[in-house]
């Protein structure tokens, strides 16, 4: 089956899901003369496009037997210079890119040990990260816990904002003649003869000649599609919590690993701190256990932050699939197009998911690295088993 729609001069396409990944993907169909319209069940870029930290980790997150999505990963951070630059030229809105680079922290031997051995397979791989003492460790980053048993440094590893990153994306699509519904709940996906013919809003239907699946951790649970074809991914919650540092003085300025928390330090002085991993469902409650051990665990890292007034903190929930890639691709019903179950890696993957989104439905392909990120590589997983 395929998506393409080259035959019609300007296809109607429906996007369900208005996160970073849906608002990019219309962005770039509208970019290409499709009229596109977005709908969300809330306010566009509310939810996991909210509540993310922004990095942008293709080397120091790379795990084993994750090649494949490492590629995508690396493929994915290689645009996104570029793409802040139009996205921002665009909007006119600041996506808040910094470049300073990352350092994942060995507090222990114990730490340094497992890094070391993580950093031989990463290099392996030809990533750009070596190891570090503990004096040049704090040489970048002075109030780093004085005991560290040192630290990889990923130079090419940076962050975006990912809230202004959805307003632009927002401004950007609009201007582009994107409509956005928003508080639009999509009940259902509708099919007839093995093609897609729009979607189902209540009582009402939405022709469209494409649909876009970019529903995030609510993908699943969009009715219309026999479920082998429902895309399985499932909300894993996550509480983060933001701290206040001075703007002119911060404590931090690289994003920071740490066992047990990542650090990420923004541009307005925020101080964020990630992220818990829970398999809950949408629980959105904020626990006493969530905040104390990330606030530990930074801590640990950073002690100066015991004197920071708290800004903020919140409950996000990332769309996991059943193998924590993301499912990017054409669907079992022509016109269907899956861009879901970005896990950790939905604001990294955001530029290179919106090009393969419009390639698939303009020219019928996408790139040869989206190939094990299908929808049916679940099929051939139970067929194996």
């Amino acid at each position: 089956m395929n998506a393409r729609v080259s035959s019609i001069s300007a296809p109607a396409i429906a996007v369900i899901g208005g996160g970073v990944i849906g608002l990019a993907a219309a962005w770039r169909l509208a970019q290409r003369g499709a009229r596109v319209t977005v709908f969300d069940k809330a306010a566009t870029g509310s939810g996991a496009s909210h509540s993310a930290a922004g990095m942008l980790a293709a080397c120091a997150e790379a795990e084993p037997r994750e090649d494949a999505l490492t590629a995508l990963n690396r493929a994915s951070q290689h645009l996104w210079p570029s793409f802040a630059a139009e996205l921002e030229d665009a909007s006119g809105l600041s996506v808040g890119l910094r470049t300073e680079g990352t350092l994942v922290l060995a507090l222990t031997a114990d730490d340094q040990a497992r890094l070391k051995h993580m950093l031989a397979r990463q290099q392996s791989l030809g990533l750009p990260v070596e190891w570090i003492s503990p004096a040049q460790a704090r040489r970048r980053e002075p109030h780093l816990a004085p005991g560290i048993a040192g630290a990889v440094w990923s130079p090419r590893d940076h962050q975006v904002d990912n809230r202004l990153v959805a307003a632009a994306l927002r401004v950007a699509a609009t201007k582009a003649g994107v409509a956005a519904r928003e508080q639009t709940a999509v009940d259902r996906i509708l099919v007839e003869q093995g093609r897609v013919r729009g979607i189902g809003i209540g009582d009402k239907t939405v022709a469209a000649d494409v649909v876009v699946l970019a529903a995030g951790a609510w993908s699943a649970s969009i009715e219309g599609l026999p479920k082998p074809h429902r895309p399985p991914v499932r909300p894993v919650k996550g509480q983060m919590v933001a701290l206040r540092m001075d703007a002119k003085a911060p404590l931090l300025n690289h994003v920071v690993w740490a066992p047990g928390a990542y650090l990420v330090p923004r541009s307005d002085g925020r101080l964020l701190i990630g992220a818990t991993v829970e398999e809950k469902g949408f629980d959105p409650s904020l626990t006493a256990g969530g905040q104390l051990a990330l606030l530990e665990a930074a801590w640990r890292a950073l002690p100066g932050i015991e004197d920071l007034p708290i800004d903020e903190a919140w409950v996000g929930f990332r769309p996991g699939s059943r193998d924590d890639a993301p499912i990017i691709g054409m669907g079992p019903a022509e016109g269907l197009v899956y861009a879901t179950g970005h896990y950790r890696n939905g604001i990294l993957l955001t530029p290179v998911t919106a090009k393969a989104v419009a390639d698939l439905v303009f020219d019928g392909v996408a790139d040869a690295s989206m190939r094990p990120f299908g929808l049916e590589r679940f099929a051939a997983q139970v067929a194996a088993e």
